[in-house]
């Protein structure tokens, strides 16, 4: 694929006032290549691996297409890990030298990543530019040969890396009709390059084109429709919470006035892909999929709002019991569409002829007999399905909340709670209740002015759909919501934070509701020092010491 752009002429890169043919992109990368080259042979057992530690700028490009040429494996780094988290990172993922730039060198100063003296290659200096060498001669490749470490977002735990192949990349980039990428189409990356969604979900599809890449640094709301204006972008790739962010911003009289043609992502509400797709005038493609690429769930055209979709053709996915392995009971509904038997419904989505196409994590197989169990593909995700066969989500592994001996999920709750106004995002998880179980809390991100705890509870009253465990007993309110690198909601820091006024890092007033009514207000200090005694009174004071 990259060297059937080697002579084309059409624009394959732009970024900032910069502008490269794909010849040129192509150019660029066999240089790289004679760079590896030059190296000598690969270390015994596996290809080189060149950890590229950059924001989403060319160098970025040049090295993965570099990577596919020379037989090599690119290194996602996370720019935002810091210290030993960062050199356990470089270590695990054994590379043997780091391309990155002066913004990004500074974090590498005084650790331990094992990366040989010398092996840290400074982009944008004279002796970067002096090692260079001329054009290589692509070595033949093997569909086989793992191509990509992309780490995972770490929203529930410690990052992975999944392998991605030459062959499931430029399998994925075949879709590229599909997503309305042609020829003519100019793509926007702004997620990070880091990252699958970045690299499968745009890159790969407009290579196969010959289409037109248009890249940003980092993801910003206010310079979305700039950006799109600016270079006539037609299709844009998200993850995460970007499009709630970006309808956040001011809305204008003039905003469907643009090239946007269609957008592909995943996890983003329902009510956030109708309000895109009328605001600026395009198409939303939503699915469900993940780096790993073992299972896929694609919306169709009578797919219920909230559901994820179905199978792909030839795909086999069911909801099971992680504790039995029994398939799970199909979801009820009553008639304002609020789960009836969610704790019979949700299980984990598992592929049961899936296994094959998940290439593994490197160097992890705790992690590899995680997700291969019995010949299928458990996602660690929660879900469940309805009686036509439409998949929903309901949370990480992690988002499984018991309160009252009722178990349930947090994506339905976050679903309801997307929907009050002043919310520009949610984030529902358990803290620990002083007798037994867990109790709801929510963390909100509000559009502007301070919360209004009485339109939030007749918001709470007024939603039939709304379980009853379901109203969140606490609920802080963030002037940030922490997020991923991938702008997935991070629950980690708020989960550690629990019900602590002001112990989160994310600022705001954590609000209580003390009873049964629904009626909230603030959680004094005096009040959290009762509710931590409570712990110690009932023999649990060793839960507000764990996650």
């Amino acid at each position: 694929m990259v060297l059937a752009r080697a002579g084309d002429d059409h624009p394959g890169l732009l970024f900032e006032d910069e502008s490269y043919t794909w010849a040129e992109v192509v150019r660029e990368a066999r240089r790289r290549a004679g760079l590896l080259a030059a190296l000598g042979p690969p270390p015994p057992g596996r290809p080189r691996h060149v950890g590229v530690l950059l924001e989403n700028v060319p160098e970025y490009v040049f090295w993965i297409c570099a990577a596919a040429l020379a037989r090599a494996t690119v290194v996602g780094i996370n720019p935002t890990r810091r210290g030993a988290e960062l050199a356990a990172d470089i270590r695990h993922t054994d590379c043997d030298l780091i391309v990155t730039d002066f913004a990004h060198a500074g974090l590498l100063d005084g650790l331990d990543t094992g990366v040989p003296d010398g092996g840290v290659l400074l982009t944008g200096t004279a002796a970067y530019a002096a090692a260079l060498p001329g054009p290589a001669e692509p070595v033949p490749a093997d569909p086989g040969d793992r191509l990509l470490l992309l780490f995972t977002s770490g929203s529930t735990g410690a990052p992975k890396a999944v392998a991605c192949g030459q062959g499931r990349l430029a399998a994925i980039a075949q879709h590229a009709e599909r997503m309305s990428i042609t020829r003519d189409s100019v793509t926007y990356i702004a997620m990070p390059l880091f990252h699958g969604n970045a690299v499968m979900a745009n890159l790969a599809m407009a290579v196969h084109a010959g289409a037109t890449v248009a890249m940003r640094r980092k993801f910003s709301a206010s310079g979305f429709l700039p950006d799109v204006r600016r270079y006539g972008v037609t299709y844009f790739n998200y993850v995460g919470r970007a499009l709630a962010y970006i309808l956040a911003t001011p809305e204008r009289p003039d905003d469907a006035d643009n090239t946007l043609q269609a957008l592909f992502g995943t996890e983003a509400s329902a009510q956030d892909l109708a309000g895109f797709a009328a605001r600026f005038g395009c198409r939303v493609i939503e699915g469900y999929g993940s780096s790993e690429g073992a299972i896929s769930l694609q919306k169709t055209p009578d797919t219920p709002p909230d559901a994820l979709g179905v199978p792909q053709q030839g795909m086999e996915v069911a909801v099971l019991d992680g504790q039995t392995g029994a398939e799970c009971e199909r979801a009820r509904f009553d008639a304002s569409g609020g789960l009836l038997n969610p704790g019979e419904a949700i299980g984990e989505i598992v592929g049961l002829n899936a296994a094959g196409a998940f290439e593994g994590y490197y160097n992890n197989p705790e992690a590899d007999a995680e997700r291969v169990r019995d010949g299928k593909y458990w996602s660690g995700d929660l879900g469940y399905r309805d009686a036509e066969g439409y998949f929903y989500f309901a949370g990480r592994g992690a988002d499984r909340l018991r309160v009252d001996g009722e178990n349930f999920a947090a994506a339905p709750v976050e679903r309801i709670l997307s929907c009050w106004d002043p919310v520009v995002m949610c984030a529902v998880y358990p803290v620990p209740d002083p007798r037994t179980g867990d109790q709801v809390m929510a963390a909100l991100e509000l559009r502007e002015g301070p919360f209004d705890a009485g339109a939030f509870a007749a918001f709470l009253a007024a939603r039939p759909d709304l379980g009853t465990k379901w109203a969140p007993r606490f609920v802080r309110i963030v002037g940030a919501m922490p997020l991923t690198a991938t702008g997935k909601v991070d629950k980690r820091p708020l989960r550690k934070a629990r019900w602590d006024a002001g112990t989160s890092g994310h600022g705001g007033v954590v609000w209580r509701r003390p009873g049964r009514a629904l009626a909230y207000e603030p959680l004094t200090l005096e009040q959290a020092d009762a509710l931590r005694a409570e712990f110690g009174a009932n023999g649990r004071a060793h839960v507000l010491t764990t996650l």
